[in-house]
Parts: structure tokens; C-alpha cells; sequence
């Protein structure tokens, strides 16, 4: 298919799919957490999901390649890639999942401010000053929720999330400030998936915490969340962002809390306060500031 220069009916609909994908994903991250602990859940999620991307790649004849120079920074990305799950996998044992999901998807918030620093021509703009500023209310209304903080371990989960998402945005500066730009975007998610699959089954054989209450309804959530959610969800981020302008597909980033409050009440039934709602429409309004572009002089 032809590059376009805008979003289609097409390209939309698959973009609120990937948005739908991941915010249905801490939710279904608690629920197997009930039959397998969370580093070893995290771990083989990436196992099975490397050869889906691996099938992927080969199929589709894309660039994979480790003479480019984007090897030593994938071995670093993997293992930023390693913490962060490992964080978001155990903070939903510790805080809702519409709380979360609020604090983790603040990670556009990091990527702009660590971009002002290191990346040329992304200074922060007036008004994404305006959009940061509005998220760290959105961060601090969250965790104002009484009913969630009331829990004595739920600042656990809170700091755990916020880690995790100043991992990804790190994760995401790598990408475009080394020789990691270099690598296709599915090679870049060969290096995170290929390293942190022994990297997290490792420590949890270690810990020896792995099987918990395994069911088969538990076992036949973990293949969806690794096969669809991770394969079929990044596999279609790569399809899209091969054929849409990057610049377009940014203003999509809003929906993932907005998915992840909708499953934790639909699927977990937690209860959706008035803070969490207020957090969520700040966390989404400043998302939309900080990755609008300025407009040219």
C-alpha cells in the first residue's frame, strides 16, 4: 500500500484498535497475575511474542540487520524494556488499574521534557509547557483518589507505574539519539523482546516465584494478551506507522488511559472516581499539547 499524508477512515480505525489494545492491557496484566507472578508473566509474554514479530519481519522483507552499529544501544533498550515491565507488571498488584494506567501513559510528558535537552529542534514549546503542566495535575489529582490511597501498599504501585514510564520514555530517547535510529522499528522491538524474555524468566526462576493459580481461563488470557495485544497490537503500529505520517498519529496517544480507565471498570469492576475522571481528561488534554507541532513561521 502507498504512503498517504494524512490518516484515513482505515488508518484511524486501526489506531483506536492499537489505543484500545494497550489500555485493555494492565487490566488483563492484573488478571493473570492471579496464576502467574508478574516478572515471570512479563517474561513469557516476550518469549511468545518474539517469533510473532520475528514471522512478521521475515515476511514483510524488513530490514534486520546488527552491522548497522544499533546492536549496543538494542542490548540497553532491552534491558530499560526489562525494568519497565517488570515495574508495570507489579504495580497493578498495588493500585487500581484506571490509576495506573493514568500514570504510566504520561510517558509523551517524559519524552518531551528529556527531547528539550537532547534532541535539537524539540525544544518545549509555550504550549507544551502548558500540556506537562496540565499532566503533573492530572498525576497529582490521580493519586489525591482517597478510595485507592486509602490502601496502605497503593503509593507502591503508583511510583512503580510513574518508573515505568520514565523507562519507556527512556527507551524512546534512545531510539532517536543513537545509532538504535538506525534499526527498523521491528528490529528495535526484536532487541527489547529478545532481551528481556531471559532476562525477567531469569529472575523469576531465581526468585522462585513463577506459577501461582494457574487456570486454563488464566492461561487462554496470557496467549491473547501476548499474541494479539503485544503481536497483532505492535504488528499493526508497525503497518500504520509505515503508510501515515508520524506527525498525524501522535494526537491518537490520548486514548490509551482513556482505554485502560474503561477496562479496569468494565472487565475488573473498579469504581471510577470523580478524581480519577478529572485525572484522566488533564493526562489527555496535556498528551494532545505535548505532541501537537508548532506551527511553521
Amino acid at each position: 500500500m502507498p504512503r498517504k499524508d494524512r490518516i484515513d477512515a482505515l488508518g484511524a480505525v486501526a489506531l483506536v484498535g492499537f489505543s484500545a489494545a494497550m489500555g485493555l492491557n494492565q487490566a488483563l496484566i492484573k488478571l493473570v497475575n492471579e496464576g502467574m507472578a508478574p516478572i515471570f508473566q512479563a517474561g513469557m509474554r516476550s518469549a511468545v511474542a518474539f517469533p510473532v514479530v520475528m514471522l512478521f519481519a521475515f515476511l514483510m522483507a524488513r530490514r534486520l540487520s546488527l552491522k548497522d552499529g544499533s546492536l549496543i544501544p538494542g542490548i540497553f533498550t532491552g534491558l530499560l524494556f526489562s525494568a519497565e515491565f517488570m515495574l508495570l507488571f507489579k504495580s497493578v498488584e498495588f493500585s487500581s488499574v484506571a490509576r495506573i494506567s493514568i500514570l504510566f501513559y504520561t510517558m509523551p510528558m517524559w519524552v518531551a521534557l528529556g527531547a528539550h535537552f537532547l534532541i535539537p529542534g524539540e525544544k518545549l514549546t509555550k504550549m507544551r509547557v502548558l500540556g506537562l503542566l496540565l499532566a503533573v495535575c492530572g498525576v497529582v489529582l490521580a493519586l489525591s483518589d482517597q478510595e485507592i490511597a486509602a490502601r496502605d501498599d497503593a503509593w507502591k504501585g503508583d511510583i512503580m507505574a510513574l518508573l515505568g514510564a520514565m523507562l519507556w520514555a527512556c527507551i524512546a530517547l534512545t531510539a532517536r539519539t543513537t545509532k538504535m535510529s538506525k534499526a527498523s522499528p521491528e528490529m528495535q522491538l526484536i532487541y527489547q523482546l529478545a532481551i528481556s524474555a531471559p532476562v525477567m524468566i531469569g529472575i523469576a526462576f531465581y526468585t522462585g516465584d513463577t506459577y501461582r493459580e494457574m487456570t486454563y481461563l488464566l492461561f487462554g488470557i496470557f496467549l491473547f494478551q501476548s499474541l494479539i495485544v503485544v503481536g497483532v497490537g505492535f504488528l499493526t503500529w508497525f503497518w500504520v506507522l509505515s503508510i501515515y505520517p508520524a506527525s498525524n498519529m501522535a494526537s491518537f496517544g490520548f486514548l490509551a488511559p482513556v482505554f485502560g480507565v474503561l477496562a479496569g471498570w468494565q472487565i475488573l469492576g473498579e469504581n471510577v472516581s470523580i478524581a480519577i475522571v478529572g485525572a484522566l481528561v488533564l493526562v489527555a488534554i496535556g498528551i494532545v499539547l505535548v505532541n501537537r507541532k508548532p506551527s511553521p513561521k
